[in-house]
């Protein structure tokens, strides 16, 4: 079940997030990756993919890891198995982002303790592009 308080968390991070980066952002078109990334992009956040085998993607310049992002980011968006999140979450700590955001389907609840553990904001198993869609503007 899902509580009314995280729904509260979601659209305050929606509220303040300025920059997301996207770990595991695809330059596939047909890629969920790819629709939300290009999404968030058009929706009016500063967007850094994270793929460390492409230059850019959707018109943007892409990172290697999230240690290269010469920025601050607010929200680490993670397009990876479960298995491979906690040390995506170690390294988005280490930059001291404040949210991670691991995509519908992912669920790394070890990754998560560490987070929140951390002070990070955690969002799992939920679709960004969908709870900006629904959310966003509230």
């Amino acid at each position: 079940m899902f509580h009314f308080d995280k729904i509260a968390q979601i659209k305050d991070v929606l509220r303040t997030a300025k920059t997301i980066a996207v770990v595991g952002f695809s330059p596939k078109k047909s890629r969920p990756s790819y629709l939300v990334g290009c999404y968030l992009i058009q929706a009016g956040f500063r967007v850094f993919p994270v793929n460390p085998g492409h230059s850019e993607i959707c018109g943007v310049p892409c990172y290697a890891d999230l240690g290269s992002i010469p920025e601050p980011v607010d929200v680490v968006n993670i397009f990876r198995r479960s298995e491979e999140v906690l040390p995506v979450v170690v390294e988005a700590i280490r930059i001291k982002a404040q949210t991670i955001w691991m995509q519908q389907g992912i669920v790394n609840n070890e990754a998560a303790a560490l987070a929140e553990q951390a002070g990070l904001v955690v969002i799992m198993d939920r679709c960004l592009k969908i709870d900006h869609l629904q959310f966003g503007s509230d």
